[in-house]
């Protein structure tokens, strides 16, 4: 399977890089394909194609589907530390910054979220050390093949918060109380308040992300794609959730 890069990919904070080096660790654990090669000059990679069904959102809600792929995701979390470095809240600063000098156009509403991620950030703020993530676990990133689940496209992964691997999960998938209270206890074994309230934080810090990233893929992206209402598609939810921070 040859993956090549997109333009401009790099301005999406994309390190292609990190990325072969996240798949290559990812392959050792087997919970993603095997890298075979990385062409360093065009950006592009190799694997071995993984034969199985890609799963949806449904798939991960049920019980036995979702535990086997927490066990995936907590072996990669187990790690040893990885390439990169993520956080979601740099990331739509960044985001943000150069979207603005691409001159896009912002809903009204993108100043009161930006100061509600600030508020996210600052209660986040903890002494967790780091763990390797993947920090796009969209439904369609996952392979089953009846025995494994396999994780594809490491294009953000790097050292990370895992509560934000969760959040994202959790709201990629649609996930209501029932199916966090059940993530949580597959992943820590318990379900503690602490817990779930990072866990719906780091949701709402996901949409913010994927609201910039789609403001910001309307300066970039050459695809015929509606990048602006994705964009605000995500900003909306973001600030419908966001009752819970009071």
């Amino acid at each position: 399977m040859l993956r090549v890069p997109g333009k401009d990919t790099e301005l999406l904070g994309i390190d292609r890089a990190c990325e072969a080096a996240c798949s290559r660790a990812a392959a050792a654990l087997g919970v993603g394909p095997e890298v075979i090669a990385f062409l360093p000059e065009q950006g592009a990679m190799v694997r071995r194609f993984v034969t199985g069904r890609v799963l949806t959102a449904g798939d991960i809600q049920q019980p036995a589907l979702l535990r086997r792929v927490v066990d995936t995701l907590r072996r990669y979390h187990e790690g040893s530390p990885a390439a990169g470095n993520f956080s979601p809240f740099a990331t739509v600063r960044q985001y943000h910054r150069l979207a603005r000098a691409r001159q896009v156009m912002f809903p009204d509403s993108l100043r009161r979220a930006l100061e509600q991620l600030a508020r996210i950030e600052k209660e986040l703020q903890n002494n967790n050390p780091p763990c390797p993530c993947h920090n796009d676990l969209l439904p369609a990133n996952f392979i089953d093949d009846g025995n494994a689940v396999r994780i594809i496209d490491w294009e953000y992964g790097g050292m990370g918060d895992r509560f934000f691997d969760l959040g994202n999960l959790a709201v990629n998938c649609e996930f209501n109380d029932e199916h966090e209270q059940r993530l949580l206890e597959f992943y820590f074994g318990e379900v503690r308040d602490d817990d779930v309230r990072c866990l719906r934080l780091m949701r709402l810090a996901s949409d913010l992300r994927e609201a910039m990233w789609g403001f910001l893929q309307s300066a970039l992206s050459t695809l015929d794609m509606d990048y602006p209402g994705y964009g605000r598609k995500h900003l909306e939810r973001f600030l419908n959730s966001s009752g819970i921070l009071g």
